[in-house]
């Protein structure tokens, strides 16, 4: 079966926002997955390496994928804001592709930045079925105050991520209460230099969970 793959543009709240929906290649989709990117002014794109890691791992667990670009981010209108308007541009994306895909649950994922997006959005509206969190700051002391509702929630990290290091991210999760997976993967940095291939096989465990 030919794996279907659709480029596209979102009317977002400040202009169109650039997209791709990907769904997998030898089955029918079982769940929805939107994917944020990292941050739009250290040049985070949905093409970033982890976010298309994630995204090809999502396919490979049997899921459609959506990644897009923030506003101000390659084609996609608009500037950046400071992370609010960056809320409401996953808003519409999620509401996107749940329009496309009423019949299926749907899920968060993110990295980095994306991360915090998905963890705000994804403990404001109801029925997600996991949050995924890639890469969390947990180092930033704003990015503590994430996260905290009864979404079953999966972080999955570089042992050696310089902006949520082992300590900080350890004290974190253990302050969460609810369902909650902390999965650590032997790697060089935050990007998890090294070992994408095995970053690449811990996202598939998890989108098959």
């Amino acid at each position: 079966m030919p794996r279907r793959i659709e480029s596209l543009f979102i009317p977002g709240p400040a202009g169109n926002l650039e997209a791709v929906i990907e769904e997998p290649e030898d089955q029918a989709p079982r769940v929805a997955v939107l994917i944020c990117h990292p941050h739009p002014q250290f040049g985070g794109t949905m093409h970033n390496k982890v976010v298309y890691r994630i995204a090809r791992a999502m396919r490979r667990a049997g899921a459609v994928a959506l990644r897009f670009n923030y506003r101000g981010v390659n084609m996609s209108e608009g500037t950046y804001d400071n992370g609010i308007g960056e809320l409401e541009d996953a808003r519409v994306a999620l509401e996107l592709l749940r329009s496309r895909y009423p019949e299926l649950p749907f899920s968060l994922a993110g990295f980095s930045f994306g991360s915090r997006i998905i963890l705000r959005l994804g403990c404001e509206i109801p029925g997600a079925r996991r949050l995924i969190a890639v890469g969390f700051p947990a180092g930033d002391a704003a990015s503590r105050t994430l996260g905290f509702c009864e979404i079953p929630r999966v972080f999955i990290q570089s042992t050696h991520d310089q902006f949520g290091p082992r300590d900080a991210m350890e004290s974190y999760f253990a302050a969460l209460e609810g369902p909650k997976e902390l999965i650590w993967v032997e790697a060089s940095d935050h990007f998890f230099a090294g070992a994408l291939d095995a970053f690449e096989e811990a996202v598939v465990v998890v989108g098959k969970l």
